[in-house]
């Protein structure tokens, strides 16, 4: 998988699916419309300025909540190519996969990481770096099985082309 890099958008713990993509808009699951309402209530700048390729990070236990797949969407929908977390809620860890939306986590080293840090990521070997800060961070490299299923768009574009 390809490097990837981007400006930090920067979340705390407990950011729950409520949040990122409020149940008053859970009347579509058009990704482009789901995006234009993520982050809404915490950050109404968020769908207005991110740029594709902009990496989201949270703290502890991200996307916990209920288990709507609308929210991995709507940031993938978004821009979003990854996020980065101390941790991540089971189920949405497991949305996220299912919409090919890669998830890193890094435990406590996540508090170097500041809003509109510039950071690399490499997904095949999990390390990110810094660029603002020249920090480096590991997280666990994803699975091979689980970087394909990103390529290929989500766990549905992936049973396709590989049954």
């Amino acid at each position: 998988m390809a490097v990837l890099e981007g400006k930090v958008w920067r979340y705390g713990d407990n950011i729950d699916t409520d949040v990122i993509i409020p149940a008053r808009y859970l009347n579509t699951f058009d990704p482009k419309e789901l995006a234009s309402h993520c982050m809404v209530d915490i950050d109404p700048t968020f769908s207005k300025n991110v740029k594709p390729g902009d990496i989201m990070v949270g703290g502890k236990n991200f996307g916990c909540g209920s288990s709507r797949e609308h929210a991995p969407v709507a940031i993938k929908a978004s821009g979003v190519p990854v996020i980065i977390a101390a941790s991540f809620a089971r189920i949405f860890y497991r949305n996220g996969i299912n919409v090919g939306l890669p998830l890193l986590e890094i435990g406590e080293d996540v508090e170097k990481i500041h809003a509109g840090d510039r950071l690399s990521v490499d997904l095949s070997t999990g390390k990110i770096t810094d660029i603002t800060t020249g920090d480096t961070f590991q997280a666990p490299p994803l699975p091979g099985f689980i970087q394909d299923i990103a390529k290929a768009g989500g766990l549905i574009n992936y049973v396709k082309e590989y049954r």
